[in-house]
């Protein structure tokens, strides 16, 4: 009988957003305020603050949003209309970003170990932010200087078409570019949604929740990340080492 061989993960694969960089309130912040802004022009008499957004749409691209939203408030907006919104809340989330972006707690120190073990590849990875807004992020907050340019990825420059919920294409591209098996991966990722499009790659998927404001919100994403199908739950970078052993130990099974 052939002995059984534990999988080895060669390539780390790490969401942005509020995962390495507390990002999502400062993007949400500047998105709310684009939002409100054409709402008001297009005689719509509801508003929306940051955390609405947040709540309503994780992990969609500002397209994504702006569809739904005609949809659900009946109002509509022309094609260069949405192009000029959309290119406007690129920017005003970008500044937020250069201004304030900064590490998730215990993130540095982490990534600072990784690389200097050589041990593993690191990637950065999103599935509904641009490129540009990624790099604003790790630049911002100094990340930036663990990750090879060529290992930034957004799910944006696979596929052309809006958003509304995320899918899987991006990291179905990076299984292929690597040339490795899903199990040979590893997500970490904050949303259930995030999550959802690596389990449907079948990649394992470690959740992250350090970046939530409250016991409440913790205890709430932690309950839709494993429902999403993470196989561990990190509650901040400090316990990295700890719960990656655990999800390999999970792969094995």
């Amino acid at each position: 009988m052939s002995p059984i061989v534990s999988p080895r993960i060669k390539y780390i694969l790490f969401d942005c957003g509020n995962t390495l960089v507390q990002s999502e309130d400062l993007a949400f912040e500047a998105t709310a305020s684009v939002v409100n802004e054409f709402l008001s022009t297009s005689n719509v008499s509801f508003r929306y603050n940051p955390e609405d957004l947040k709540i309503l749409f994780p992990d969609w691209t500002f397209r994504g949003m702006v569809y739904r939203l005609q949809r659900e408030l009946g109002f509509t907006l022309s094609r260069s209309e949405l192009v000029r919104l959309t290119e406007l809340e690129e920017e005003r989330v970008i500044a937020k970003l250069e201004e304030k972006a900064e590490p998730c707690a215990g993130a540095m120190q982490v990534l600072a170990t990784l690389h200097e073990e050589n041990k593993y590849k690191l990637a950065v990875t999103s599935t509904s932010s641009s490129l540009r807004r990624i790099q604003a992020s790790l630049s911002a907050s100094d990340l930036d200087q663990f990750f090879d340019p060529g290992e930034v990825y957004s799910g944006l420059t696979i596929s052309s078409k809006p958003v509304s919920k995320p899918d899987s294409p991006i990291y179905h591209h990076l299984l292929e570019k690597y040339g490795v098996k899903p199990h040979e991966c590893m997500a970490i990722q904050d949303t259930a949604a995030g999550a959802d499009a690596a389990v449907r790659a079948r990649i394992p998927v470690m959740g992250y929740v350090g970046a939530c404001h409250s016991s409440e919100e913790k205890h709430e994403t932690i309950s839709r990340l494993a429902v999403a199908g993470c196989k561990s739950i990190m509650w901040h970078w400090d316990d990295f080492d700890k719960e990656f052993e655990l999800l390999k130990e999970q792969i094995k099974k």
